[in-house]
């Protein structure tokens, strides 16, 4: 995907939808400045579209009026074979933007946190599983292992070189646990920044994969024998410059403040958790003892508690910040960083008490010493989790009820194919549906 200095012949945008599906308009350059400003035609229903191509019921929702996507051209970045690639906003026939649009809710919610005095940065670990196109199976690949790097060396170097080439420079990138499984993460950043970047990889990553005769698949559960794929979220927030999460008098160096923020983040987790782990296969990859943080926790470094808190430490450069476990790729990534940021918002303005500190394995204690430190199983029944999710005030005020529905109502779709055809027809069917 290199060639920065190939003349550029065409402008494509994408939009992603409230099934976290990339869906994606491009015109000439010609038309460039057309599409970002003016931008292109697109049925209200483009917040309806399900996984599977369907059109979702949510009220006030149909194939009457017009909208139009339009690409962020301060955001545009050329990505080879002559593109120019850009987000997009879905804005009305003025040019205004739509209570509808996941990006700008992002948005949203970072001009809150910049006008609280807040610097928040974020960051995102994008995992994926390379399928062989001739076998239909998983590459073969050993955990962390150099012989996975080595086995694959040109498609790691040229997706290394890919990502570079792009502007997004990985500060790592390995094979994961699991087969097939790889792993690569960037910098933190400003909150939008860090999902524009979260989109660009997954373009990157499909398209190197295609080059070498494989399949990236982004499903947060690609086979009912893996342990599942996440899109860890990473936070870190200062106030005037000085860090929330360490320097502090309460655990492990937390300030008030910051555990403020840890302590919105485990209460609110089960009523926010339908934006952050949506879909069909998030559900099945959300269990205990498979380090997917099934339980509504923090503890430093447990990485089987949902809100795992990274100490300010001589290994931790980039600072203390939090490691949000739960969300996964299947999640709209504007949407999930909005619901993140948002219920950190909440906190600092209505703090709850910060609960006890989860040392061990959560999956390892019964469901008395659960219930005694008031720890809540996360995951389980889709339904269940949509229906937390409809009915949460601090979702809807994060993200207004012309977003919160169409999101709940493609999801529930979703539950129902789950219900329909059962967990391993519904996998295999979502299997590529979430890469570019």
């Amino acid at each position: 995907m290199s060639g920065h200095h190939e003349p550029l012949t065409t402008l494509r945008g994408t939009f992603v939808d409230s099934a976290g599906v990339l869906r994606a308009k491009q015109v000439p350059m010609e038309h460039a400045e057309v599409f970002g400003d003016v931008g292109l035609g697109a049925s209200p229903v483009f917040s309806t579209f399900t996984a599977d191509d369907q059109v979702a019921a949510s009220p006030g929702i149909g194939p009457v009026g017009d909208l139009r996507l339009r690409a962020d051209l301060s955001a545009a970045v050329p990505i080879g074979g002559g593109i120019l690639w850009a987000p997009t906003d879905l804005v009305d026939q003025d040019g205004q933007a739509v209570a509808a649009c996941p990006r700008t809710v992002l948005r949203h919610q970072v001009a809150l946190a910049s006008s609280a005095g807040l610097e928040v940065r974020t960051a995102i670990e994008v995992e994926f599983v390379l399928y062989e196109d001739t076998t239909g199976r998983p590459m073969a690949s050993q955990a962390y292992g150099l012989s996975s790097l080595d086995a694959h060396e040109a498609l790691v170097d040229d997706l290394m070189a890919s990502l570079i080439d792009v502007g997004l420079t990985p500060e790592q990138l390995h094979a994961e646990y699991g087969p097939g499984r790889f792993e690569v993460s960037f910098a933190p950043a400003d909150p939008l920044a860090t999902a524009d970047a979260n989109v660009l990889a997954r373009i990157v990553i499909s398209a190197v994969a295609r080059r070498h005769g494989c399949a990236a698949s982004f499903s947060p559960k690609h086979s009912l024998d893996d342990v599942g794929t996440g899109a860890h979220h990473h936070l870190s927030i200062a106030r005037d410059g000085v860090a929330l999460l360490s320097g502090g008098q309460g655990p492990h160096g937390l300030t008030p403040d910051g555990a403020a923020v840890v302590a919105s983040l485990v209460h609110h987790l089960p009523e926010i958790l339908g934006g952050l782990a949506p879909s069909a296969p998030s559900a099945l990859r959300l269990a205990p003892e498979s380090w997917s943080g099934a339980f509504a926790c923090w503890g430093l470094e447990n990485r089987e508690a949902a809100v795992r808190l990274c100490e300010a430490t001589h290994g931790n450069h980039h600072g203390a910040h939090l490691e949000v476990k739960v969300v996964d790729p299947a999640a709209n990534v504007y949407v999930a960083g909005a619901l993140l940021l948002g219920t950190a918002l909440h906190g600092l303005a209505a703090p709850h008490v910060l609960p006890e500190e989860m040392a061990v394995d959560p999956g390892t204690l019964d469901a008395d010493e659960l219930a005694r430190r008031g720890v809540r199983a996360l995951g389980g029944s889709l339904g269940a989790t949509l229906d937390a999710f409809a009915g949460s005030r601090l979702a809807t005020g994060i993200l207004g009820a012309e977003l919160l529905a169409p999101l709940v109502a493609v999801r529930r779709h979703e539950a129902d194919l789950l219900a329909e055809h059962g967990a391993e027809a519904v996998v295999e069917r979502l299997r590529f549906v979430w890469s570019a």
